[in-house]
């Protein structure tokens, strides 16, 4: 039996591939959308919290800072006596933050 190019064997390959595979989204996606959705902000760092709508790295580092000074939230809404954050971008990471 005749063998195969290489460039023949990946047409077929790629023919047949089921295109439910190509929707999927890569581990990197999966580990940033898990990551983006389990943001402790006891323990989250700068890189982590820009991870946030609304949240740049200077947001980021004022999060950090108060939680230097003040310790630990207590509950997400603590967040909003963090200076520039305010009910919006509360709202729109409720879903993603915890303690």
């Amino acid at each position: 039996m005749k063998q195969l190019s290489p460039l023949v064997l990946i047409t077929i390959l790629a023919f047949f591939t089921p295109t439910s595979f190509a929707n999927q989204p890569t581990t990197t996606d999966q580990v940033t959308q898990q990551a983006i959705q389990n943001i402790d902000i006891n323990r989250a760092g700068i890189e982590e919290l820009s991870l946030l709508k609304g949240i740049g790295s200077k947001k980021a580092q004022a999060i950090i800072e108060y939680r230097e000074i003040y310790g630990q939230f207590t509950s997400v809404d603590d967040l909003l006596n963090v200076k520039g954050i305010g009910e919006k971008v509360l709202s729109d990471n409720q879903q993603r933050l915890k303690i």
